[in-house]
């Protein structure tokens, strides 16, 4: 699997380059944009294509999904702590309603622990991030998982091969698109070398 996260800036002629994305192959978007209000985020979603809604995941507002018929929820580690025992039944709302449901962590041990199952996992940082400066990889090796679990930070197409070679099932992609001269150029490059590292085997 192949995610992109969308920059955590505002950018310009966003919405277009988020559908170019998507045009060019792009399976899953996942929408993330903390200095937005929920009606910051209706103008953006607004400006989408509506079929590629199906592909979208919400990091927040979930209450969004449903409005926009959305491919699914994702649930940031903090608001996952701050839900304690209303977790299951947090997601089981939205599983039930044929929404997918996805969340981040930091740690294996606390992959391990979650009574929760969701349909993947985001685990960082693998490698030094792109977006963030300082924030140092921890070469996470998941092969022992059974979780579908997929690797962010500092995710590029340099990294793809040593990404799959610790376990992970995908990558997460946020600075290695949107920290590039060229987004879609960029995505293209990341997509062709995963496309390559991920074919079966013959």
């Amino acid at each position: 699997m192949l995610i992109i996260l969308t920059s955590e800036r505002e950018l310009e002629n966003e919405a277009h380059e988020i559908n170019a994305l998507f045009q060019n192959g792009l399976e899953v978007l996942h929408f993330r944009k903390p200095t937005l209000d929920i009606a910051g985020y209706r103008t953006l979603l607004s400006q989408i294509d509506a079929a590629y809604y199906n592909r979208i995941m919400l990091h927040q507002f979930h209450e969004l999904c449903k409005e926009f018929d959305l491919r699914g929820i994702h649930i940031q580690e903090q608001p996952r702590l701050d839900l304690g025992e209303k977790l299951e039944g947090y997601v089981e709302n939205y599983n039930s309603k044929k929404f997918k449901v996805s969340s981040s962590f930091h740690s294996k041990e606390d992959i391990e622990n979650c009574p929760v199952d969701f349909e993947y996992v985001l685990l960082s940082p693998v490698f030094g991030s792109i977006s963030k400066v300082g924030y140092e990889g921890k070469g996470f090796d998941v092969t022992d998982l059974n979780e579908v679990v997929i690797g962010m930070g500092g995710i590029n197409e340099d990294k793809l091969q040593a990404t799959f070679d610790l376990g992970f099932k995908g990558v997460g992609v946020l600075g290695g698109i949107w920290n590039t001269v060229d987004a879609l150029d960029s995505f293209l490059k990341i997509r062709e070398t995963y496309h390559q590292v991920v074919k079966p085997k013959t």
